[in-house]
């Protein structure tokens, strides 16, 4: 990887729910670079293949190349020398070095432009993502439509009873709720999640 660029780095964090427009937005940024000739590498984690191995795709199909990745320090080794801004897909599903990697992308230089779920399907800040927020130099959060009642739709709304925390999937298994038509009925004894992660996250970049 090179060393520190010319010019100003930051952090710009796009969020929202699931059907919000998150990707979308990523793509749109990135065409928006590449029309200005500047490098760009997209990448995302490899264990999302709902539409493509490869591509990212929204979900309403828009497309662009990216670089799946297992991990987060594997976006630092597969960075090219030319390149000026690193956007970063479903952040939320990476381990919570992303925001050693995110940081230290920015302070060298780089545009980093990351999408992803602020909020888990039970309401709750979503791995890496609250430190990612706070930062960010930049934060767009969007809303989607509540498929209830048609109001701005702030939550994602689990259909499945799949209770494992990362569950990928469409419009079969999530919709976009409001504040007043989602719910989450939590387990006996649940503890609150991404407790540990988020006391975790707080050490990782001191």
């Amino acid at each position: 990887m090179s060393s520190f660029l010319h010019g100003h780095g930051g952090i710009e964090v796009v969020c929202g729910p699931m059907f919000s427009g998150k990707t979308e937005e990523l793509i749109r940024r990135v065409k928006r670079a590449q029309i200005a000739k500047q490098r760009v590498q997209i990448f995302k984690p490899s264990i999302d293949v709902r539409y493509d191995e490869t591509k990212v795709v929204s979900h309403s199909r828009q497309s662009i190349h990216s670089e799946p990745v297992e991990s987060a320090l594997e976006i630092l080794s597969k960075l090219k020398d030319t390149t000026r801004i690193i956007a970063i897909d479903e952040v939320q599903f990476f381990d919570l070095e992303i925001i050693n990697v995110v940081k230290k992308l920015a302070d060298r230089g780089y545009r980093v432009i990351c999408a992803g779920l602020d909020l888990d399907f039970r309401g709750v800040p979503f791995g890496p993502m609250p430190m990612l927020l706070a930062m960010a130099d930049s934060v767009q959060k969007i809303q989607a439509i509540c498929t209830v009642c048609g109001a701005p739709a702030s939550r994602s709304q689990r259909l499945s009873d799949c209770e494992d925390d990362v569950l990928l999937g469409e419009t079969d298994s999530y919709e976009a709720r409001c504040r007043a038509h989602y719910f989450y009925e939590p387990k006996e004894n649940e503890l609150p999640p991404h407790a540990e992660q988020s006391q975790e996250s707080t050490s990782l970049i001191n």
